[in-house]
């Protein structure tokens, strides 16, 4: 009996140790001896990421003493650090001069391109091209690892459904389907399914989790909603990226559930590990361990263990696991396997990047001259612009421009470098970046252009103080608005067209800035009314990191062209599309509110119990007084130079199994005088179930283009996962009934047919 109670104890031992490794890897042989032979303060060390500064910090706190540190065995990781050579200084410091030799992982947020800036990824969303999207995070992987950097904080894929919460602009929009898309291309971009490749690096999925739903758009702020809501609505993006293979999650600044992310153990282990399956490591935000005490929840050491025992393995910046764990495992608040099992998922990421067998791999000092920032890949750059741009409106078809026009230029970013980039780009130069004055003479020489500021981004100077901590965003002119104004419609006196570039500053939108007046600023609105005025046509180049609010201009007779923060090709792009050499195909990836009242509005709400009538007003229904429930732009809305009909919507079944695919195909004709690419939209409702369903998801989509006069037979595929929905027992099922599909060109579609899932 003794020895059967031995084997069985031996058994659920080996059984506890093997839990300790991912569900579905095995342990890494050289990182299993390498582990045996470090001490519990070696294994804590590997847990700190530290910044000695010089980049774009997002916090006050900048690592001291980091030599030092490194020296001790103290550092695991670094980020602010570029360049080969002081990448080869700091490995060499860590591989040379500890005892042993553990090299460093490198970090960076490369968030929308490296040195060459793509658009910011909200603009990039609105392509719906996910080859172009991976080709951008495939390019930013080539150039970041010329400068040494092996591991990205990028992709964010937070779903965003308030514009006021200025990290918007840093993912795709308010779907999940779509955002799940965009997260996969982005991780296969940057990691190629191959990490020992040296123009490769880790992805890291952010913000774990919910960081887009914080309340009333404040950023850092608390979030709050129910599983299904999660489930359903908010965590696929996440999950699509794991499935696709992040090596690296990084946790957020909001609570869940009233647990902050960095120490919610059900987000990191219960879900993260248990569910999903994800077996690569876990990194805090920026001081977001450290934050914790402000949350609530104790003092530095109660926090950090609460991070390591929910199963965040790297601390950044904060170094409340390095000065409080050793303690902690001395008070018995923290187990020396939970801090080996942080440390051996640190030590597999160096492991898989080959950094034991070449610490010096990304080191090359040859590469930046060859792989940053070449011909090809501003190309690139100049191709994700212009398919970023969403025509809004075209009054009396104004667009495209001739190349001989006289043309008057006006407004505060139409000559101005510093806001080409957009926010989040703290590794490009906007001094090389093309502003539109440029690229219009660029593509159209033959043009007459003249130019006029108009007027400032904002005339208020304690405004923008505030946006221009990191550079010269807001300038504003010695000359009075009225002299500006003035200037500008000189201008316009014999030009035959009006372009006005106006809109947002870079750091008007972004993390830590979250706005409650999302509209143009009044010192540009008063422009845009001014020029109205002349009688001359007038196209309104918009620029912004977020939906805005627009109904004044859009009940103008202009034509607006919504171009984001475009990056370092923005002139080009812009001018590409001004002057038809492409034709615009952009398609909104967030809804735009009527106002921000209306906040939030998207198109996969619930129709409620008494939803609003189709036409007239009536008491006692979901809906305003004061404005419709529909946004004033549709989430899949953008119009084209051509114009497209879409007939004969035909389903290849009316009944299927569960488990069973189904295709629709639909007819779509370019009707238009131009060439152009449509992207061509399908959306399910569910009738009947068991959670009330929204009114209609986005389930499939294909961009396509069609010559004029042409028609295309498109065909969508809905998989039997896409009718699947997590219910309130959180099992991902479909349920038998019937299904109502809408295929057209935004999310309005009116074409519908319907089947039913036995």
């Amino acid at each position: 009996m003794k020895n059967i109670l031995n084997r069985l104890v031996l058994l659920a031992t080996i059984l506890c140790i093997s839990s300790t490794f991912a569900q579905n890897r095995a342990p890494i042989p050289e990182v299993e001896t390498l582990l045996k032979k470090m001490t519990l303060e070696e294994k804590i060390g590997q847990l700190n990421l530290l910044t000695p500064g010089g980049g774009v910090a997002t916090g006050s706190v900048v690592s001291k003493n980091v030599e030092e540190k490194i020296k001790a065995g103290n550092v695991g990781g670094l980020f602010g650090v570029t360049g080969p050579d002081k990448i080869r200084q700091a490995q060499e410091i860590a591989v040379k001069k500890t005892r042993l030799g553990i090299p460093l992982l490198i970090g960076s947020d490369i968030i929308h391109g490296y040195k060459t800036t793509f658009p910011i990824p909200l603009g990039l969303s609105s392509s719906w091209d996910m080859e172009l999207i991976e080709k951008t995070a495939q390019i930013a992987a080539k150039e970041a690892t010329a400068d040494g950097i092996n591991w990205n904080f990028s992709p964010m894929v937070d779903i965003a459904r308030d514009p006021r919460w200025g990290r918007i602009s840093e993912g795709a929009g308010e779907d999940p389907y779509l955002g799940s898309a965009i997260a996969k291309a982005m991780v296969t971009g940057y990691q190629q399914n191959d990490l020992t490749e040296e123009n490769t690096m880790i992805a890291t999925v952010k913000h774990f989790a919910l960081y887009g739903a914080a309340e009333g758009g404040r950023d850092y702020n608390t979030t709050d909603m129910s599983r299904t809501k999660m489930f359903n609505e908010y965590l696929p993006p996440y999950k699509a990226a794991i499935d696709a293979g992040a090596e690296s999650v990084m946790s957020s600044f909001n609570d869940v559930d009233g647990v902050p992310a960095s120490g919610n153990k059900w987000l990191l282990t219960s879900l993260l590990r248990d569910r999903w399956g994800f077996d690569g490591f876990v990194v805090s935000d920026y001081t977001s361990v450290n934050e914790m005490i402000a949350h609530g929840m104790g003092d530095l050491q109660a926090v950090s263990a609460l991070a390591i025992n929910a199963g965040l393995d790297m601390d950044m910046v904060g170094e409340g696991f390095l000065t409080t764990l050793n303690k902690s495992v001395d008070e018995g608040k923290v187990t020396e396997e939970t801090i080996t099992n942080a440390c051996r998922r640190i030590l597999e990421a160096k492991y898989k990047l080959g950094l034991f067998e070449n610490p010096y791999k990304y080191s090359d000092s040859k590469r930046p001259k060859r792989d940053i920032l070449t011909v090809a890949n501003k190309e690139v750059a100049r191709e994700a612009a212009r398919k970023s741009f969403v025509l809004l409106k075209n009054e009396k078809n104004i667009l495209p421009l001739a190349k001989n026009a006289k043309i008057a230029l006006v407004g505060p970013l139409a000559n101005n470098k510093n806001n080409m980039l957009g926010t989040w780009a703290p590794t490009g130069d906007p001094q090389l970046s093309i502003p539109i004055l440029e690229g219009l003479k660029n593509v159209a020489p033959d043009a007459q252009i003249t130019y006029a500021k108009g007027a400032n981004i904002s005339n208020d100077t304690a405004y923008a103080k505030k946006i221009n901590v990191f550079g010269p965003r807001i300038e504003i002119s010695e000359e009075t608005p009225d002299a500006l104004l003035e200037n500008a419609l000189n201008t316009t006196k014999n030009a035959d067209v009006i372009v006005a570039v106006v809109g947002e500053a870079t750091e008007m939108s972004g993390e830590s800035s979250s706005r409650t007046n999302i509209s143009i600023p009044d010192s540009q609105k008063l422009m845009i009314k001014k020029l109205v005025e002349t009688g001359k046509p007038v196209v309104l180049v918009l620029m912004s990191g977020r939906p805005l609010v627009i109904t004044d201009e859009l009940q103008l007779p202009i034509s607006i062209l919504q171009v984001w923060h475009p990056g370092i090709e923005a002139g080009n792009a812009v001018a590409d599309v001004l002057f038809g050499d492409y034709n615009p195909s952009g398609k909104l990836t967030a809804s735009w509110p009527q106002n921000v009242g209306q906040i939030p509005v998207y198109h996969s709400m619930k129709t409620t119990g008494r939803p609003a009538p189709s036409t007239a007003f009536q008491k006692f229904k979901s809906q305003y007084l004061d404005a419709p429930n529909a946004p004033a732009l549709a989430f899949g809305y953008g119009l084209s130079y051509t114009t497209f009909e879409y007939k004969n919507l035909k389903l290849n079944a009316t009944q299927i199994e569960q488990g069973d695919d189904l295709t629709a195909t639909v007819e779509v004709t370019n009707t238009g005088d131009y060439d152009g690419e449509e992207v061509v939209q399908l959306y399910l409702h569910d009738v009947v179930r068991s959670l009330a369903p929204p009114m209609r998801t986005l389930k499939g989509f294909h961009k396509v283009f069609i010559k004029k006069g042409e028609t295309k037979t498109v065909t969508l595929t809905l998989k039997a996962d896409d009718l699947k929905f997590y219910n309130a027992s959180l099992d991902f099922i479909a349920e038998p009934g019937e299904f109502e599909v809408f295929v057209g060109g935004n999310s309005n579609a009116s074409l519908k047919e319907t089947f039913v899932l036995n």
